[in-house]
């Protein structure tokens, strides 16, 4: 007997100071959705953050997506900062600095 009919699939999650992984075996045809469901994330992490997103390698999707044997459900949490915003800061200190020392 072979795994016809079965994915099996990561889902992970990186929180604060925190890492949260299942592996799971789902019947094919199941989705982000259903995996989320099946390895009760959110019973395991009550303490998540905002509204949540989610991925498979690193490209976004929805819950709805199907998954595929061996795909890593990715959960990722909201930004709590403009990335370019956070870029602009450190070029503008870097610069003060450089200033403050001539």
């Amino acid at each position: 007997m072979g795994n016809e009919g079965i994915v099996r699939v990561r889902l992970v999650y990186a929180g604060p100071g925190q890492v949260w992984r299942r592996k799971l075996r789902l019947p094919a045809g199941a989705t982000v959705g259903d995996a989320l469901e099946a390895g009760r994330f959110a019973e395991q992490v009550p303490n998540r953050e905002g509204v949540l997103s989610y991925g498979i390698f690193g490209r976004t999707c929805r819950a709805d997506h199907v998954l595929a044997d061996g795909d890593r459900v990715e959960i990722y949490r909201p930004l709590v900062f403009d990335p370019m915003e956070s870029r602009r800061r450190r070029a503008a200190h870097r610069a003060a600095i450089g200033r403050a020392t001539l």
